[in-house]
């Protein structure tokens, strides 16, 4: 199916940011399929009978989201269609192998297309012998049909994802078979367990392929995505580019800071870091370079940003929604708590470039070949219109679902509005498509997931490791918190976000609640790391695409958006200390402004006040530059201040501010001087 998802953001429109002169070509798909196994799709285009097939059975399948929200069905029934069409699709889209010919579909795809539409197919017609006679045990043909569906889905995925996400479902799928043989060390033997109980568990259940990931899947994961994609085809990445030109291009560094700010938005909707590094980085990154800034730094700056998205509410690209189902906390309540976690994130990404153009000398653009804030906003501003529609009806907690599907419908309506971005018939078809399309990692990803999470459930696994994290960190709240992060971004580095979210969710959270650390606060703890995993080196995917992109090496790419995202590596340690700074526990563990007759909500100002101030200075101390260049040994100490005013205590925010406070004085004076010489 010829489905570029990747398209240029800026389309000659006018004078305006799109007419800059990049002078640089670069084969964006090329790139993508180099570093996002998902993007590597056939080419269906010449085979008319095919691609119309499949352009039907998208748009259907996004219509069945829709209509399910009104006429909601089982849930096992329910999952098992999502699962089955969403299989059927991969099959036809996704090749057997990379180097297979894309522009037809072998006999043996056509086969497991029908396969995967049985697996639901069995699930439908047999649901009432499953739920009420059989009494949880099932017989041979429910296994057979168990083993076909599992095979399909690990198949699927590794045609999607690649090996790893498949060859890790497949080692806990092993585990049940041998886990009550006597080589095991004790703490991990179980009963013994036959097919029946594993491949029931499985398949015949909403705590197997079915369970609340893929429930989060059908109800609200798909409808955001599909309304991601109508935000697209209505223009709003363009509109995202232009305003974030508009106020940020003429000024220090101008073209990161909008690289910065329309990536992050992006990310935030779509949730899709690597293609979101290319597409927005096809734009941006030869601007940074034209500029003046290094080819490595201008890829890992859009790669940070990128990645960073997906903790940036409102949308946190869907995993928000994840977050919601695993914990039974209010949607509402977790995008309030990742907002200042985020904010300060990308302060300090915009700092560190702002720090970097001032240490370079760089400038903005000119803006007279910028575009107008006013005209941007009369052009396409009113597309901001459904996102605040969305916020504001997921706030008067309308069930997240229904909120999606009246959002999709707003934006159609609010498109209609202005002539350029009007979506007519055949628009509204595609986006459906593109969604549709869109939607099948995800899919597919908490579909692998849910044998992992069938098995943890089955066996008690789950159990072993939380303990075995709790024995490693010997009763230490620091060291389980360390070994709960590396756990997570070894997840995080070989599998997509979510899958890596869920898994250490289930087996790594429940270790933090052992030391009264809430449950939203585990979450985010393991959520943050297993998203920064894709900017960490040695498999840092969203730089090395960014690399592609500005022609600079990898690695070196990989370890500048490292650099940039160091505040996402210190922010989880931060909220799990206070979490005031998720705005769920005002009574302040570390300032505790009652004590001193203020109101609760002063600690989330002083905790944010002093993060802010610490964020400013680290950015300062690994740029090395303020208001003038900063010598080593004074660097070392304001690193040293920047990380004490993160760290919610009093004592350490009075020393850490007072360092703070004397080296940027002494830096505001010495460039002072240095400019009084040059005047």
């Amino acid at each position: 199916m010829s489905q570029n998802d990747v398209k240029d953001p800026v389309e000659k429109q006018g004078n305006n940011s799109n007419e800059i002169d990049t002078n640089e070509e670069i084969d964006k798909q090329e790139i993508l399929e180099k570093y996002d196994k998902q993007s590597k799709i056939r080419d269906l285009d010449n085979r008319k009978f095919i691609f119309w097939t499949l352009f039907i059975i998208a748009a259907l399948y996004s219509v069945y989201h829709l209509w399910i929200q009104f006429n909601p069905m089982p849930a096992l029934q329910q999952r098992s269609i999502h699962v089955a069409i969403g299989l059927a699709l991969i099959f036809l889209i996704y090749p057997t192998f990379a180097s297979q010919n894309r522009s037809k579909v072998p006999f043996y795809d056509w086969i497991l297309f029908g396969l995967s539409f049985f697996s639901s197919y069995y699930i439908l017609t047999e649901y009432t012998a499953i739920v009420t006679e059989r009494g949880g045990i099932p017989n041979t043909m429910d296994i057979i049909v168990g083993i076909m569906t599992v095979l399909l889905i690990l198949e699927a995925a590794r045609r999607v994802t690649g090996l790893i996400l498949p060859v890790f479902a497949l080692i806990f799928l092993s585990y049940p078979f041998f886990s009550h043989m006597d080589f095991l060390p004790m703490r991990l033997m179980t009963r013994e367990f036959d097919l029946g109980d594993i491949f029931g568990q499985l398949y015949l259940t909403t705590e197997g392929l079915y369970s609340t990931a893929i429930g989060a899947s059908v109800s609200f994961i798909f409808l955001f995505i599909l309304f991601g994609a109508f935000l697209q085809k209505s223009g709003l990445g363009q509109f995202f580019n232009d305003i974030a030109m508009a106020l940020a291009g003429h000024r220090q560094g101008g073209p990161a800071k909008v690289a910065t700010v329309s990536s992050g938005f992006m990310g935030s909707i779509n949730g899709a870091a690597v293609a979101n590094t290319v597409s927005t980085g096809s734009f941006t990154i030869p601007l940074m370079k034209k500029i003046g800034y290094n080819k490595n730094f201008a890829g890992a700056v859009e790669a940070s940003s990128s990645v960073g998205g997906q903790v940036l509410p409102p949308i946190m690209g869907a995993s928000a929604f994840i977050m919601a189902e695993t914990t039974g906390i209010n949607y509402g309540t977790i995008a309030l708590a990742a907002l200042i976690p985020a904010v300060l994130y990308y302060l300090a990404v915009i700092m560190q470039v702002h720090y970097r153009a001032g240490k370079q000398g760089l400038k903005g653009i000119p803006k007279a070949d910028l575009p107008r804030v006013r005209e941007v906003l009369k052009e396409r501003g009113h597309l901001l219109i459904p996102i605040i529609g969305l916020i504001v009806m997921l706030f008067q907690n309308m069930p997240v679902g229904r909120a999606a599907f009246w959002t999709i419908v707003l934006t159609i309506v609010v498109a209609s509005l202005r002539k350029a971005t009007r979506m007519g018939p055949r628009d509204v078809m595609d986006a459906l498509v593109l969604g549709a399309r869109q939607s099948l990692a995800v899919m597919i990803a908490c579909a692998v997931v849910g044998i992992i999470i069938g098995v943890v459930s089955l066996t008690s696994f789950g159990t072993v490791m939380t303990s075995s994290i709790q024995s490693l960190g010997a009763g230490s709240l620091f060291l389980t918190l360390f070994f709960t992060m590396l756990a997570s971004m070894l997840l995080g580095m070989g599998l997509p976000s979510i899958p890596a979210y869920i898994i250490t969710a289930t087996m790594a959270a429940p270790a933090l609640s052992e030391f009264g650390i809430p449950v939203l606060v585990a979450h985010m703890f393991v959520f943050y790391f297993g998203i920064f995993a894709n900017v960490t080196p040695p498999v840092a995917l969203a730089a090395f695409a960014g690399a592609g992109v500005s022609g600079g090496n990898p690695m070196i790419t990989g370890f500048q958006a490292l650099k940039l995202s160091l505040a996402g590596f210190i922010i989880p340690y931060l909220f799990v200390f206070d979490p005031t700074l998720l705005m769920i526990d005002t009574t302040g563990v570390a300032t505790n402004a009652t004590e001193f007759g203020l109101p609760p909500m002063m600690d989330v100002l002083l905790v944010v006040t002093t993060a802010i101030i610490g964020i400013v200075a680290l950015s300062a101390a690994l740029e090395g530059f303020f208001h003038t260049f900063i010598n080593p040994f004074l660097r070392i100490v304001l690193l040293t201040g920047a990380l004490l005013s993160v760290v919610p205590s009093l004592t350490t925010d009075v020393i850490g501010l007072s360092l703070v406070a004397i080296i940027l004085a002494m830096n505001f004076i010495q460039a002072r001087k240095k400019n009084e010489k040059l005047a």
